[in-house]
Parts: C-alpha cells; structure tokens; sequence
C-alpha cells in the first residue's frame, strides 16, 4: 500500500475496530479474481464496514486522500465489475458485512435489506411473512442485494415482473463525496428532479456505493405449474408464449433451450433426463404462478396447451407431476452453464434485441458466426420473452486462441448493433464491454453517461475502470 492508503486503513481500524479491515494478503486473495476467472485484481487492504456510517466516512475520508475504491458484494460479476485493477491503486470495499433486513411489512409490501444481504437469505425471510421478492438467478446463494442493483440483475422472471430496476422502491446510498443519500421513504409521489435512487441503479458503483434498498414484495406463491415443450423454431417458441399469454394469467418464466444445448446437459450433468420423447430441435420452460387455486391455474395450462397443440405452436409437452419433477425440469436449465464449462471452452455474450426480432436473430446470427468461423457452434438460450438470451458460441475442439474469439466476439456485437440491441441485457458493462459498449452505443448516450459520471464523482473514485472511462 502507498502512504495514503495506509492512512485510510490505519484510520479506519483505529475508529471502527479490527473488524472494519482485511489485510492479510491470504484473505484478500480470493476477491481479487472475478467468478469466471477472466479478471485479476491488486488490493493492499479490503474494507469491510458493518454500517452506512462507516461506509461514509470511508469513503469521506478516500475522498480527500483520492483513493479509489471498488465496491463488492458476493463477486459474481459476469464482466469483471467488482475486481479492482491490477495496479493496486485502488481499495476493496466489501459490503458483506452489511446483511441485515432493517424490516419486513407484508401490509406494505416492502422490505428494507443492506446490500450484503444474499439473495435466498432476502427469499426465506419474506417467505416468513406470506410474501416473495421475485428474483431468482442461478448465482442467488452467494449474489448480495447491493450487486443485484448495480448490475440491474434480471433473471428468470422478468417476464412478469420486471428487472431489478422495477423491483427496486428506494435506495440509501453513500455519495463519492461520502455524503448519505436515503431514499429509502420509497414514496410513491416524489417530483424533487432527477430519480437518484433509479439512476443508482444499474450504475455498476460508478457513481456512489449502495448500502440499502427499499424492495417490492408481492404474495407468496400457493401454487405454480411448470411446463417443458418441444417446438420447431424459435418463431414458433415467441407465438406459443403470445398464444399462452391471452389464455393463462401468471407466466412468469420462458426459457429457450436448442437441442444441442439440451444435448450437453444430459451428457455432462449426472441424473438428467429429457422430459420429452423423441427428438426436437427446440425446447421450451415455462413456468406459472398463482397465489390462488393451483388447480385452476393447471387447468388453465392444460387447456391453453390443448389448443396451442391444436393451432400448430407446439409439438410436445410435459407438464411436471409434482415439485420434484418441476426441479428437475429448471435443473436441466439452471445447469447449461456447469454442461458447457465441462465439454469445452465457449465465448459467452448477454445480449438483447426487441422481443418480436429476437427468433430471426437467434437463426441469422448463429448462422453468420457458424459460417464466418468454421468449426464453432452456437448455443442461444434464455429468456426469449425478455429479447435477452445468452448467445454463446463454442469451439467444437474446444480451443480457442484469443485473437480469434475477440474476432467472435466483436462479429456478435456487430450483428446485435445492427439490429438495434443491447451488448447487455442483464450482466452489466463492467471492464469486460466497455470498448463494445462506447463502440455500438449512440454518441448521445456515452456523452451523457460520461457527463453524469464526471458529474457525481469529479475526482474519479467510484469503481474506475468499469462502465465508462
């Protein structure tokens, strides 16, 4: 560490305690790598503040001595959004200490939760009251409250419900000047300007460090029904959800999965089973929700796919009998990830076009990577409702030299800048994107995100290096 970082960590320690720092280089090294291993940070000291007045006055006190800080949660950034540069000229700040749920009131629908409270913490509290808070992502064990909302998390059931951004009422947060911003009042009438709490989210720490949130709940789940179809295409995926979606109340998640894809899973991932016979070169998971009659809603599904078998949207289906077969059912999805990783290396990109483009994207823009680069397969899957999947291209030996899969990469993201996409749906820019995001992104929106940025943190503290530069 440099002197004044010394100074900030020896301050620090001597208001709040032993607690309030990590130094010890073993302990640190964990964090200094991002969860897909693509990122390697240097960090002399990880401050761990248990309160927002901590918070505060560290980042008061990084302020004056302009020292970088990188805010953590449970460092499952997918684009290297939370590891420090490899410089060592900034500070970790991790907020995993920060767990608490202030409070849960079912009456209002809300709970108030620190940014270090983990997600399926947030989920078995609220369920306790009668409610849920309906975000659910594969990362949900160790991904904290305050990461979701820099990232503007979505997950499984955005169809319904939205991304972070929607499921978010208020945020408490410390300014890079270490003034407090509480929003957390979440009025539903509040015309003083600008959104702080919405433009805080999303922002990736680059403007301030979350330390709470005021979240929306709504009514626990009494039943669900989930459905695994077998279709022919993508287009015909999007029309059997339409199709579903004027027949059945509460769809909240809609999966695409090719047959290649589904093909891995049952290779690599022991104990699974394809739900359905016979082969298809689609599969869809759908799942709904009531917090009502459970029998009306299976009717419902039952009935809607009768008809959209009838209508030609789908050519099998399998409805799960009980809990068990509806977990294995999102097994088979939720384990796409751990399939790929086992069989070879591939090139992940989370990306977005508008709902009605995305199946033409999905075919055309898998056909021109496949035929640009012999010898590469891609597997799109995710949340075809949403216009997000996750368009992963492997290398079928299961190699690949870098140049060539930045040349992969950047051919995807020129396909997707042509069809009005986004380069990030739901991961964020991090240090991973933020060439491809100031490339493909108008010059009126990097100049405002650059504005705003200088803005709120002139001397440049908050999370260098990620978002914008």
């Amino acid at each position: 560490m440099n002197a004044e970082q010394t100074r900030l960590v020896t301050t620090i320690r001597d208001r709040f305690g032993p607690k309030s720092v990590v130094t010890d280089s073993a302990d640190i090294a964990p964090w200094l790598t991002d969860w897909r291993g693509k990122f390697q940070g240097i960090s002399g000291a990880m401050l761990t503040p248990g309160s927002t007045e901590e918070v505060a006055a560290i980042v008061s006190l990084a302020s004056e001595l302009r020292i970088p800080l990188v805010p953590q949660g449970g460092n499952t950034s997918m684009c290297g959004g939370a590891t420090p540069p490899g410089d060592g000229s900034a500070l970790l700040i991790s907020l995993r200490r920060m767990n608490r749920i202030r409070s849960v009131s079912a009456g209002d629908r809300q709970a108030i939760a620190e940014a270090g409270v983990i997600l399926s913490d947030l989920h078995d509290r609220v369920a306790e009251e009668g409610c849920r808070f309906p975000m659910t992502l594969g990362a949900k064990g160790s991904a904290t409250i305050g990461g979701l909302i820099a990232t503007n998390a979505g997950g499984t059931q955005v169809l319904r419900f939205g991304t972070m951004r929607s499921l978010v009422a208020g945020i408490e947060a410390v300014m890079p000047d270490g003034s407090v911003h509480n929003g957390l009042a979440a009025l539903k009438k509040d015309n003083r300007g600008y959104n702080l709490d919405q433009l805080l989210v999303g922002a990736e720490g680059t403007l301030g460090i979350v330390t709470a949130a005021t979240l929306r709940l709504f009514p626990a789940v009494a039943a669900r029904t989930t459905v695994w179809c077998g279709v022919s295409s993508p287009e015909q995926a999007l029309d059997l959800l339409r199709f579903l979606e004027e027949r059945v109340a509460g769809i909240e998640g809609f999966e695409i999965v090719p047959h290649d894809t589904l093909a891995l899973v049952l290779r690599h991932i022991p104990n699974t089973r394809s739900p359905l016979s016979g082969e298809h070169a689609w599969h869809v998971l759908i799942e709904a929700t009531t917090s009502g009659d459970g029998d009306l809603l299976r009717a419902a599904i039952e009935e809607g796919l009768g008809a959209a078998h009838e209508a030609g949207h789908l050519a099998d289906a399998a409805i799960a009998a009980n809990e068990a077969q509806a977990e294995a059912f999102w097994h088979l999805r939720d384990s796409i990830a751990e399939a790929e990783r086992a069989h070879g290396a591939s090139i992940a990109h989370d990306i977005s076009v508008r709902v009605a483009d995305m199946p033409r994207f999905i075919e055309e823009a898998g056909a021109e990577v496949e035929r640009r680069f012999p010898g590469t397969k891609v597997d799109a899957f995710g949340h075809l409702g949403d216009g997000n999947v996750h368009f992963h291209v492997r290398a079928l030996d299961g190699v690949w030299a870098p140049e060539r899969a930045k040349e992969v990469s950047r051919l995807v993201y020129d396909l997707v800048g042509e069809a009005g996409g986004s380069v990030s749906a739901e991961h964020g820019i991090g240090q991973l994107k933020i060439g491809e995001f100031e490339r493909l992104t108008e010059p009126a929106r990097v100049a405002a995100v650059r504005a705003i940025k200088h803005a709120l943190d002139p001397l440049g503290i908050m999370n260098p290096g990620k978002l914008v530069r």
